[in-house]
């Protein structure tokens, strides 16, 4: 079922959003702000619309199992936004793209660098027009530098920004070498910290009656997502190595054997450590000069592995966290993506909602994380089909009668 939060106010149903974006990290800020209650106009090419929507399979069925046209991709980044398709390649598409950017707060977007400017569509060009306008440029390597009319995409900057240094086995296990994160991630990444930024400079306009421009790179953000492994090397000089599910400041933090699969366990103080050697039936680990202490556990990471690992392969992974459970050892299972969502913590978080979508009826969507007690998110419009709102939104905000939108669609600026 949809939100029964679905009409309470949120907290920016004042703010007008036009998201120039697509494919993920983009659409990801833009679909964050909507759940929060903006109104969210996605302009999109005609014909073929955000890259995503081919995106598949899967793809949106309808209820008799014909393909909408609508991957489950698109789906998931595109929700509470209305699709609009104008041609801005061409002058009058150009215009009616400006004439809606001075009806709206906020512009995203993540074209190559200056790659709007030849469409008068820049930020130059946009805030002259409005100046309290907000406008989000999201590139692979910023509006600066060497790099900044390269082409980013999530896969290189995972390798670029050294997620991937750190991320899989180590060289000399079986299966080593460099590996992406199974998500998008730095997209993923790029897009909140682009929501919050926005968020920042609407804040910044109710005192200084401007916008301003926001430039975020998928590269920064890699960067600075590299958080604790990227002060482990401004501070202590050694470059970090990949260590499979192990952690690098903390242990025993990771996956181990069971009897019939894995389970993690991620023991992050000295506390811990003493209740999972209770639990495990090995007290005298605890008193052990060599795993007493972190530090010290740190240092003798493989004999303390080693030992753990001899005990946790003689239960199964469901006796080893009930167990642990018992003695407040911070562990779980390593859950399919199936399993997340028949995990009964999850059900009642309500992290899968269903919206009505025009041709396949009731679709699963996965819900937004933000929980706010007096505006919470809501979910107003399914992701939107190719140009499904062009007409009403062209009428509602530039006045445009059918006669004249007729003439636009006939002229192949509209789709």
């Amino acid at each position: 079922m949809t939100s029964s939060a679905a009409l309470q106010p949120g907290a920016l149903q004042h703010v007008k959003v036009l998201d120039l974006s697509r494919v993920l990290a983009g659409p990801w800020a833009a679909q964050t702000l909507g759940d929060l209650g903006a109104e969210v106009i996605k302009v999109e090419r005609p014909g073929s619309g955000d890259d995503t929507r081919a995106w598949g399979p899967p793809y949106v069925t309808d209820p008799a199992g014909q393909p909408t046209g609508e991957s489950a991709y698109y789906m998931c980044t595109n929700r509470n936004k209305q699709s609009v398709t104008i041609d801005f390649t061409r002058p009058e598409g150009q215009e009616l793209v400006r004439r809606l950017a001075q009806q709206c707060d906020v512009l995203v977007e993540n074209f190559k660098t200056g790659g709007l400017a030849q469409y008068g569509l820049d930020y130059a060009a946009l805030s002259a027009l409005n100046p309290r306008l907000v406008y989000c440029s999201i590139t692979g390597f910023g509006q600066s530098g060497p790099y900044a009319h390269r082409a980013g995409y999530d896969f290189l900057i995972q390798g670029m920004g050294g997620l991937m240094s750190v991320t899989g086995r180590p060289d000399g296990e079986d299966g080593g070498g460099p590996m992406k994160v199974g998500v998008a991630l730095t997209d993923i990444l790029t897009g909140l910290y682009a929501s919050t930024a926005i968020l920042a400079a609407l804040q910044a306009r109710e005192h200084t009656g401007r916008g301003q421009h926001i430039d975020l790179a998928l590269l920064d953000v890699g960067v600075a997502c590299l958080a604790n492994q990227g002060m482990n090397y401004l501070y202590g000089g050694k470059v970090p190595q990949r260590m499979g599910n192990a952690h690098p400041n903390t242990v025993p933090y990771q996956d181990f054997p069971t009897a019939d699969g894995h389970m993690i366990l991620a023991v992050g103080n000295d506390g811990q450590f003493a209740r999972l050697c209770h639990a495990a039936g090995q007290p005298g680990w605890a008193q052990d000069a060599r795993f007493a202490t972190n530090a010290a556990r740190v240092a003798h990471r493989d004999e303390l592995v080693a030992l753990i690992r001899g005990v946790t392969v003689g239960k199964p992974t469901r006796d080893w966290i009930a167990l642990l459970e018992q003695h407040g050892v911070p562990c779980g299972p390593i859950n399919t993506v199936r399993e997340v969502f028949d995990d009964p913590q999850v059900k009642a978080r309500g992290m899968q909602i269903a919206m009505q979508h025009p041709q396949a009826g009731s679709v699963p969507l996965v819900a937004s994380p933000l929980r706010l007690s007096d505006t919470p998110v809501s979910y107003r419009h399914t992701p939107p089909q190719l140009g499904q709102h062009t007409d009403a939104v062209l009428a509602r905000h530039l006045g445009l009668a059918p006669e004249a939108l007729q003439t636009y669609r006939d002229n192949g600026v509209l789709g």
